[in-house]
């Protein structure tokens, strides 16, 4: 490919030299060297570009500056799914506070957290970062409790990882890496990543959550710093950043020239103690639950409207999958919307004097 670069050098007394150049430049050197750098630098358990297992679907590299894994990185946070997270609920059911973490703010937090692991062990961080961006792509409005709502409707159930699956497979067809998509996939505790680069996300998933969490929890009143477990505490600290960083380098350090990123025996024991505590003292709080009844109304709601409303126009066995996609990638707000417009009354348009008066005249004319 062919630049022109031009260089002005300045002479002093308004004399100026203007020099035109022409370089040639092969860009496929710049994602070679990527790759290589990969090979020279990463861990011997990381996966690189050049082992991928590939994409469905091979495709033409017009601008080859980039790998394989931070094409997928970019794909993601192009897409419509990944924009739309900035309005769906994280904990607290659509936040006006500006301070209260949302499905979006959760996503990047887990990136950042991943991404730091994933630098100290020389694992691969464009690969790391794709499976964080594009993990969460699937989540429903009004987040576990919307998951939950579709859960029940949904002939076969609904799991948000196995719907942000479907978002980058077909709803927006993507095209990943297998790997960015297993690694989508098994985000969830229960399921076996197939590299340790989706192993990070896992725990990324939970340090993040755990720890915003808290925070947000906090700053809604629904806990105190001092309400938390005291052992837990002890061990990690009452400081939100002390804790965090505690709960990564444990992964670090635990998993440091390892096949297999994990987290110490004891940092997993206090971890999971302090999940459990927070689902029964704010996941499943009373003040924290409030207004869910009326979201799951308005997810119902929407999904017998769109369930009746496509029966004229698709297969039956076809509707259900087909409007929980619409439905789940709805953010809070347009689902409340979209509730309001089709079940909430309407005035009438008012007729205005103007109006009445214009027609006297046109009737008085004729």
């Amino acid at each position: 490919m062919l630049l022109n670069n031009e260089i002005n050098v300045n002479l002093g007394q308004n004399s100026t030299i203007v020099y035109n150049m022409t370089m040639t430049i092969d860009l496929g050197t710049i994602k070679n060297e990527l790759e290589k750098r990969e090979l020279d630098l990463l861990s011997p358990y990381a996966t690189k570009c050049l082992e991928s297992k590939g994409r469905k679907r091979p495709r033409v590299d017009n601008f080859p500056i980039r790998t394989e894994f931070q094409r997928d990185r970019d794909k993601i946070i192009h897409s419509k799914s990944f924009r739309r997270l900035k309005h769906k609920t994280q904990v607290f059911l659509s936040p006006y506070n500006d301070h209260f973490r949302t499905r979006l703010t959760h996503t990047l937090e887990v990136s950042q957290i991943a991404r730091t692991m994933a630098r100290a062990l020389k694992l691969n961080e464009d690969l790391t970062e794709a499976i964080s961006l594009g993990h969460d792509l699937g989540h429903t409005a009004f987040g576990h409790c919307g998951e939950a709502t579709l859960n029940e409707l949904l002939p076969n159930g609904f799991f948000h990882n196995l719907q942000s699956v479907r978002v980058v497979e077909v709803l927006e067809d993507m095209n990943l890496c297998k790997e960015t998509v297993d690694g989508i996939l098994t985000h969830s505790w229960g399921y076996k990543p197939k590299t340790p680069e989706a192993q990070i996300v896992q725990y990324a998933d939970k340090i993040a959550y755990i720890n915003h969490d808290i925070e947000d929890s906090v700053r809604a009143g629904v806990i105190s710093e001092s309400d938390l477990p005291k052992d837990c505490t002890e061990y990690f600290s009452s400081n939100q950043s002390d804790r965090l960083g505690k709960m990564i380098t444990d992964v670090i350090v635990n998993s440091m020239g390892k096949p297999k990123v994990a987290m110490s025996e004891e940092g997993w024991y206090y971890v999971t103690k302090l999940r459990e505590w927070m689902f029964e003292n704010v996941y499943l709080d009373p003040i924290t639950k409030a207004e869910e009844a009326k979201a799951r109304n308005i997810i119902k709601s929407l999904y017998e409207y769109y369930t009746e409303k496509l029966a004229a126009y698709c297969d039956k066995e076809d509707i259900p999958q087909l409007v929980v996609d619409y439905i789940s990638g709805m953010s809070d707000q347009y689902a409340i919307r979209r509730y309001k417009d089709l079940f909430i009354p309407k005035p009438l348009a008012e007729n205005t004097n103007d109006e009445a008066l214009l027609r006297k005249i046109q009737n008085e004319i004729h």
